[in-house]
């Protein structure tokens, strides 16, 4: 089985061959294929390496994890699938068709420094229609 490593942070304009030469420096048998922009042509900093086993793909994440490439320090780990990732939000509720967005009215943002004067955030909607309610009677008295 083929073991799929992600490998990050390639410069932007780069000679294949010097990458495939350095793969081949720690061990035969690893296959690159990086990831180009559609309209650019360009890579997008990012590829995949294949590698025919696990011991190769330790030992390559070992050695070249952190190298330096092109002026930039290479990411390479093992890459997930994905079909491992978690499921769409459409795909969560037994593959029923996704629910309506729920209405984003006197949305609270968390911030990490509470003020102590300040209202309890998880209130501050409620907060916000009682004050209305309020502004209404008081304009109608």
């Amino acid at each position: 089985m083929s073991i799929r490593l992600y490998v990050g942070n390639l410069p932007q304009t780069f000679d294949a061959k010097e990458l495939e030469a350095l793969f081949s420096a720690v061990g035969e048998g690893v296959r690159f294929k990086a990831v180009n922009d559609r309209d650019t042509g360009a890579c997008r900093g990012f590829g995949f390496a294949n590698v025919d086993d696990q011991k190769l793909a330790d030992t390559v994440i070992e050695q070249l994890n952190g190298k330096d490439f092109g002026g930039n320090a290479l990411r390479i780990e093992v890459s997930e699938r994905k079909d491992s990732r978690s499921a769409a939000p459409s795909e969560r509720r037994n593959g029923s068709a996704p629910t309506a967005a729920r209405k984003a009215v006197n949305k609270v943002v968390h911030a990490d420094n509470v003020d102590s004067e300040a209202p309890d955030p998880r209130w501050a909607g409620e907060l916000a229609k009682l004050k209305s309610l309020l502004a209404n009677q008081t304009a109608a008295v």
